[in-house]
């Protein structure tokens, strides 16, 4: 052992608590980059349109990752007050799959434009529904979903909705 030994053994031991700290920050801040939906949104009904309405009282909708995939949880109150809840998975490959707990539409189709951009066709019973975009603000604070179609009630509808970061 030389007089450099300590001096060395101090420097490895920091650089791999470094590298250590480093490698578990790194791929966090990058993945909350490369999917600016993840998150919770909460509904801005002032800065919403429903056309022809009534709006729901309230609504928070959650994305999570969820391995290639991203899982959507809405959960809100109804324009009549009753508690409402649906969850379903956005798969980005343009293909219609089963979407369940919304009355108006049984399926849904997921195309990503871009990573602030993603656009949808929802179907019922196989046939087209709604319509709709959703998009991202550039400082990822606010995200607009833009819907027309057909409720479930039969009546065309036409509705903007803005959501707030969490």
């Amino acid at each position: 052992m030389n007089q450099f030994t300590p001096i060395v053994t101090r420097r490895v031991v920091v650089a791999v608590l470094a590298a250590g700290a480093l490698a578990t920050t790194l791929p966090q801040a990058g993945f909350a980059q490369s999917n600016p939906l993840t998150g919770t949104w909460k509904l801005n009904l002032t800065k919403s349109k429903y056309s022809p309405g009534p709006p729901p009282k309230s609504g928070t909708l959650t994305y999570r990752v969820d391995g290639n995939f991203v899982r959507r949880i809405a959960e809100g109150v109804d324009a009549d007050g009753k508690s409402t809840k649906s969850e379903w998975m956005h798969i980005y490959d343009g293909k219609s799959y089963s979407t369940t707990g919304v009355p108006g539409y049984d399926a849904s189709a997921y195309t990503k434009v871009d990573a602030h951009t993603i656009n949808f066709i929802r179907t019922n019973a196989g046939k087209p529904a709604q319509t709709g975009s959703m998009v991202i603000s550039a400082d990822g604070k606010s995200l607009t979903i833009t819907t027309t179609g057909t409720g479930p009630d039969g009546q065309p509808f036409n509705n903007v909705t803005t959501y707030e970061k969490q």
